[in-house]
């Protein structure tokens, strides 16, 4: 009997506190539509005005719908309700910027993955990642109305990936959704509630706050601003807390709207001003007693020494995966703001693209910089730092990037827009018609002047052109003069015969067999018309 007590008054002194939760997955798999979908149909419609700031967070709320009669007398699972704390922007840079002395952040993961191109290299990437962190997590099958999804095929690459799900022999939940049309987007959030239940998650309540920094950055009316998921505890005005090597006042406490708050409790994601320095992403932040406690803590922290950042060895790397390298010069404020970028850049991951910084350091971007990426090919990427006039300009005539930033994952995204430039663009293949050789007129070295019958949508002047001999691709040109009944035009529709000049490329395209005299169009032949679109890419 009183072991019992002693489990019940352990019990009394924690409350539950609400899932946070991290959405990843492969690029353009949907994970910003989903977040996007979600805060416009679960925040924005109870609140005046909408989502007034952006602090890297956000709660929504989940209500379970109305009970219906039931008829069959079966039942059914029950519907989740309650709060949800989503770490904002996907795969949140803090989900992997936790230093190993920090906490956790989220408690639940959804990995998303789209029907209609199933598991990717950076899906395979995530689920390791998931595993790591050993949390639970949902699969979101996105984009099922689109052509050519396919759930089922979706769990079967899955399970060849060691992820199990419920109906597919194992236990891991699914959610088949469509972001844009928002249907299945509740089922999810149940879903989550459902998976964050059986975690029974808890905080304890008279106990020093604690939590951990997910943004910070410098307001030039309001000063310091850090952004916080307070992890246990209480989070009051006038409370004094460090962060790393840094500490403040709360002077003030915002919730995700950017109201005034009082108290930020348990999972709760909250803006905190009153900071002497800027604390880093990823730390973990503890009120103190007094003045004197947080200055004991932050300057016990700032004796553990300046981190090994930027260590990367991504030249040689580059060398051994033939990735493409972004070079980077990083500036900041401080030495704390350097550790922060370094740990949310190392949760950027592409299997074709990479970055490299080739020097970094604390102050203004200056001119030496400017030379400094002159001579190695690299982009300048400043954090609370100024550029003066001077040396923009200097940039400018040597064309070189040189962009600053007050908001860290600001910076994540351009970096990830320069690794991106770096990609190969899809090629994207639009049929436009087909036509069938009937005569030969001249061979011209690098063209060939042929005429046929179009069988099949229309010749256009300057698509491109696969010749098909006997079911075989036999090489592939351009069509860069087109006639009918002797008069040059933009196009000859289906039906028509019309003349073509046929253009060889300028080298041989891989793959291709060798071309020769005797391999070039002739009577009888098929060309397949069609123009490429090239679509850029984004990591």
């Amino acid at each position: 009997m009183p072991e019992k007590q002693d489990q019940k008054d352990k019990d009394a002194n924690f409350a539950p506190r609400p899932p946070i939760v991290v959405v990843l997955g492969h690029v353009d798999h949907g994970k910003t539509s989903i977040l996007d979908k979600i805060r416009q149909t679960k925040v924005a419609e109870k609140e005046t005005g909408g989502i007034t700031q952006h602090i890297g967070a956000y709660q929504v709320e989940v209500e379970a719908p109305t009970p219906r009669h039931d008829v069959g007398g079966t039942g059914s699972r029950p519907r989740a309700s309650g709060k949800i704390t989503f770490l904002d922007t996907p795969g949140h840079e803090a989900f992997s910027a936790i230093r190993s002395r920090g906490a956790r952040v989220a408690d639940v993961a959804v990995l998303v993955v789209a029907a209609d191109e199933g598991v990717k290299s950076q899906t395979k990437e995530t689920i390791q990642i998931i595993k790591e962190a050993k949390i639970p997590f949902v699969i979101a099958i996105n984009k099922t109305d689109k052509e050519g999804a396919n759930p089922m095929r979706v769990k079967q690459e899955l399970a060849e990936q060691e992820v199990m799900v419920e109906g597919y022999g194992g236990t891991v939940p699914t959610v088949e959704l469509s972001a844009r049309t928002g249907e299945g987007i509740n089922e999810l959030l149940e879903m989550i509630l459902l998976v964050a239940e059986l975690e029974e998650l808890q905080a304890p309540k008279e106990v020093p706050a604690r939590g951990v920094v997910i943004e910070s950055h410098k307001d030039n009316r309001r000063g310091l601003v850090a952004t916080g998921i307070v992890m246990e505890g209480e989070l009051k005005l006038g409370d004094w807390i460090s962060a790393g090597d840094a500490l403040g006042k709360v002077k003030s406490l915002e919730n995700f709207l950017g109201k005034p708050i009082g108290i930020a409790t348990a999972s709760q994601p909250c803006a905190i001003l009153g900071w002497e320095i800027a604390p880093g992403v990823g730390q973990e932040f503890k009120v103190a007693t007094s003045h004197e406690e947080a200055k004991k803590n932050s300057l016990a922290e700032a004796a553990l020494g300046p981190v090994n950042i930027f260590a990367r060895e991504i030249g040689t790397e580059g060398e051994i995966t033939n990735k493409k390298v972004a070079n980077l010069i990083v500036k900041a404020d401080v030495q704390s703001s350097l550790e922060a970028i370094d740990q949310v850049l190392k949760a950027i991951h592409s299997e074709e693209v990479d970055y490299n910084v080739v020097n970094y350091g604390v102050g203004t971007i200056n001119d030496a910089d400017v030379k400094n990426a002159v001579a190695t090919k690299a982009s300048i990427i400043g954090f609370r730092v100024s550029v003066d006039e001077s040396v923009r300009q200097m940039a400018e005539r040597e064309r070189i990037s040189a962009q600053t930033f007050d908001i860290i994952y600001g910076l994540a995204e351009a970096v990830r827009s320069i690794m991106s430039e770096l990609l190969e663009p899809e090629i994207k293949r639009i049929p436009l018609g087909k036509m069938k050789i009937i005569a030969i007129f001249k061979n011209l070295g690098k063209s060939q002047v042929v005429g046929g019958k179009v069988t099949q949508g229309k010749a256009a002047r300057g698509a491109m052109i696969d010749v098909i001999r006997n079911g075989t691709l036999l090489t592939t040109g351009k069509l860069g003069q087109l006639q009918h009944d002797k008069a040059d035009v933009a196009e000859v529709t289906e039906g028509l015969e019309a003349g073509i000049r046929f253009d060889l490329p300028p080298v041989p395209i891989k793959q291709m067999q060798p071309i020769g005299i005797l391999m070039l169009i002739k009577e009888g032949d098929v060309l397949e018309i069609y123009e490429e679109e090239k679509i850029k890419r984004s990591i």
